[in-house]
């Protein structure tokens, strides 16, 4: 991955709608020079999808909370984040360091139907307990980090 790839990445971070035209101006490449590049990142697994930003409450997905789970002390890691990932509720699942094995971020319609989700998560074999914070609002949430992108990494990195 040279320069311009990473610029190219720089570029779809912002807005992912871009055509390869725009990009190609944005970097100063051709849109067919683009277009092949933007297909080998894909291809290559840097580029892993794109996908539409929506406000959850508008879809009727009002309350978000973050949600440690504590293991048993005989869980497997890999069948709980599996059990984890079965639930739409579920929307990202991070494996952290400390008491807790997993921080899960949940969206629900309300806190009735978070309790229930709570009581699901609960069940899970493996889970010994969790611990839930309820989000109030977001400030900010999803915004691209281009830190680095406009530049080659450094030698040995």
């Amino acid at each position: 991955m040279d320069a311009l790839d990473r610029r190219i990445i720089a570029a779809l971070r912002l807005n992912g709608r871009a055509t390869y035209a725009e990009l190609g101006r944005t970097v100063g490449l051709s849109a067919s020079s683009v277009h092949e590049r933007v297909g080998k990142l894909e291809a290559a697994g840097v580029i892993t999808g794109y996908h539409a930003v929506v406000d959850p409450s508008t879809v009727g997905l009002g309350v978000t909370a973050l949600v440690g789970i504590q293991p048993t002390d005989t869980a497997a890691d890999d069948d709980v984040a599996e059990a984890l990932g079965s639930l739409v509720e579920v929307e990202s699942c991070y494996a952290v360091a400390g008491d807790e094995a997993f921080v899960v971020k949940v969206r629900v319609s309300t806190v009735d139907e978070l309790e229930r989700t709570l009581g699901r998560l609960r069940r899970i074999d493996g889970v010994a307990r969790t611990r839930t914070t309820v989000v109030l609002s977001t400030r900010f949430e999803g915004r691209p980090n281009n830190e680095g992108l406009d530049e080659p990494p450094e030698e040995g990195a």
